[in-house]
């Protein structure tokens, strides 16, 4: 099985389990491929839960959930050293984060102190616990769902836990016909149970290593970056996207360029993911809220007024 035919396989396992949200499937697929993590932000009820644990069962890899929940500690994320009276050492218990495909449910209902025990995990795939640090098995992705902060028993990310999230995709509710079919699918049976694994994790890497390769001009580069600092330089943004940013968008755009079977990225690819990459990142000044600016908003009047790039294709 060819890799594009990998990716199209795992799209049409979830689809059976969240009914018309194709686009939405493919927008995850592109931050795994990418080998970022992803944030997945809506109201309850939507199908966010389910989507990710779709995923999960349709790559065969080592799978946990961890429920955030106002009382959880970092210990419960990480792992703890207890310390073992018949060898009289601390000997280091591992927590449920030491895994492939972490589901991160509803990560805005715990305290920053708690989000923040994923800043080194997710940056940097390894655990630090005393001395000793602790490595995470390839691929790594964290799949966390949040609702939005002004559900009540919320917190808001961190800016540095956000900025780990290479991209955010929004669920939203179904349209009607799809809403129906859902409910004709379900009355007699559960998607979820007979979803079958159709790709490994060494497709997965392998996938990811072959996207990191795709071809990337000097034309495009600098217009992500020209993206990147527009958010620097703008009245409804008193904290701009990082280069941290400017990575994730390159390698969404090479994750999108793959996905459509190109070996080289275009202005087009970067112009379609900006949104989804940066908008999460930034932070709005007083001016965006008083004029009930989103993040969106921004980023897609950014992209309205720069100039985009003229690229052919790839150069050899």
């Amino acid at each position: 099985m060819g890799e594009n035919e990998i990716i199209k396989g795992i799209v049409h396992n979830v689809s059976k389990v969240i009914i018309g949200k194709e686009f939405e499937i493919y927008n995850i697929i592109k931050g795994i491929i990418a080998n970022g993590h992803i944030l997945i932000e809506d109201v309850p009820g939507v199908g966010k839960t389910t989507l990710v644990k779709a995923l999960a069962k349709s790559i065969n890899l080592s799978y946990k959930r961890i429920q955030f929940t106002p009382d959880l500690l970092p210990s419960d994320i990480l792992g703890i050293s207890l310390y073992n009276q018949k060898t009289m050492e601390f000997e280091f218990r591992k927590g449920p984060i030491f895994s492939n495909i972490i589901l991160a449910d509803e990560i805005n209902r715990t305290s920053p102190k708690t989000q923040s025990a994923l800043l080194e995990v997710m940056e940097e795939k390894q655990v630090t616990e005393g001395n000793e640090t602790y490595k995470l098995t390839e691929p790594f992705i964290v799949m966390a769902t949040q609702n939005p902060i002004d559900y009540e028993g919320t917190f808001i990310l961190p800016e540095a836990q956000l900025d780990r999230f290479m991209i955010k995709v929004n669920v939203g509710y179904p349209e009607k016909k799809f809403e129906k079919e859902m409910l004709n699918i379900y009355r007699s049976e559960e998607p979820l149970e007979k979803i079958q694994s159709v790709a490994t994790g060494e497709d997965i890497v392998n996938i990811q290593n072959m996207v990191r390769k795709i071809y990337v001009s000097e034309e495009v580069n600098e217009y992500i970056v020209n993206i990147v600092e527009a958010t620097r330089n703008n009245k409804s943004v008193s904290l701009g996207a990082s280069p941290r940013a400017s990575l994730g968008l390159l390698r969404i755009a090479q994750a999108w360029a793959f996905i459509n079977g190109r070996d080289y990225v275009i202005p087009e690819d970067v112009k379609e993911n900006a949104v989804s990459v940066l908008s999460h990142r930034i932070t709005l000044s007083s001016y965006a809220r008083v004029n009930n600016l989103k993040g969106e908003d921004i980023v897609k009047d950014i992209i309205k007024a720069l100039p985009v790039p003229r690229v052919k294709g790839r150069r050899v």
